[in-house]
């Protein structure tokens, strides 16, 4: 496949590193000029488990007009309407155009850009990745991909993008209900990110903790009892255990809010504990943990802006 990878930073240079590494002709598209440079002049560079690569792509700040077989969309929640139009003259008539991003309502942005019937839904488990440099990326942890259609878009297409991510090293799979493991991941994520982010703790030092543990637990269990009220399909039958198990298997890491907060970036918190309370007035249910932990949250990012870092 013809990739295009929007938003070339440390989850986007994974993509674009591996992708290519397998064969595909990989074009990186981001603002960041020196990573840009730096991956024309020398390629990019990924380390990780599998190995220390340096692979040759084609990148740029702006899109050339090139059609692709395929566009993924690695940018924040908060850029990713800005990433569908800039990956506008990427598109052709059978282009696929892949969205990944934590939390809910990003795919409903970019199908509103580039039209629904083309856009699938990913869902990135278990990474941990950071850029060293200019084009130099690592990563430390790589589990599941899960692709799924948002609206009209054949399973069958789907799949063919999923089989290119398998063949790239991804444990990568095509599934029919995309939205139940959307829902199924934003009960793990409401359990660590705001409280992360608001302590400064790992995820495994709020799963511990006397005070946090318990809040982090109420959060999980509203982002469940909202998703059961919606009619989405839950294979999860205990989010307390479910957000446990995950937290265990990721007990050193910091979730993205946190380390956003430490490198003085706004969170994506809107789209994560605040999508409890969005999605819980559709349905008239109130929604206090994860309501109180996003205003927390949105408060902190409030003050720090306004001071020198």
């Amino acid at each position: 496949m013809k990739i295009a990878i929007v938003g070339c930073g440390a989850m986007g240079s994974v993509y674009a590193a591996l992708l290519a590494s397998a064969g595909n002709p990989v074009w990186a598209l981001d603002p960041w000029a020196a990573h840009v440079q730096a991956i024309n002049d020398n390629g990019l560079r990924l380390e990780g488990p599998l190995g220390d690569r340096q692979v040759r792509i084609q990148a740029a700040t702006s899109a050339p007009h090139e059609a692709m077989d395929l566009v993924v969309l690695a940018v924040k929640a908060s850029d990713v309407e800005a990433g569908a139009r800039q990956a506008l003259p990427f598109l052709g008539a059978d282009t696929v155009v892949l969205t990944i991003q934590n939390g809910l309502g990003s795919a409903d942005t970019v199908a509103g850009v580039v039209g629904a019937e083309r856009v699938a839904v990913g869902i990135a488990s278990g990474f941990g990745a950071s850029l060293r440099g200019p084009g130099h990326a690592h990563h430390n942890a790589m589990q599941a991909m899960r692709f799924g259609a948002y609206a009209s878009l054949p399973l069958a297409r789907v799949q063919a993008v999923a089989q290119t991510w398998e063949a790239a090293g991804f444990d990568a799979r095509a599934v029919p209900d995309i939205a139940a493991m959307q829902w199924e991941k934003l009960i793990c994520n409401v359990a660590y990110s705001a409280p992360c982010a608001l302590t400064g703790m790992t995820v495994g030092e709020v799963l511990d903790d006397p005070e946090m543990g318990p809040i982090s637990r109420a959060a999980a269990t509203e982002a469940w009892t909202v998703a059961k009220a919606l009619g989405i399909q839950l294979e999860v039958t205990d989010p307390v255990e479910h957000a446990r198990a995950f937290g265990m298997r990721v007990y050193q890491a910091k979730p993205s809010a946190l380390l956003d907060h430490e490198a003085g970036r706004i969170s994506e918190i809107d789209v994560i504990n605040g999508a409890v309370p969005a999605q819980g007035a559709k349905v008239g249910i109130a929604t206090p943990v994860n309501s109180t932990l996003l205003a927390l949250v949105k408060v902190k990012e409030r003050q720090w802006q306004r001071k020198p870092r």
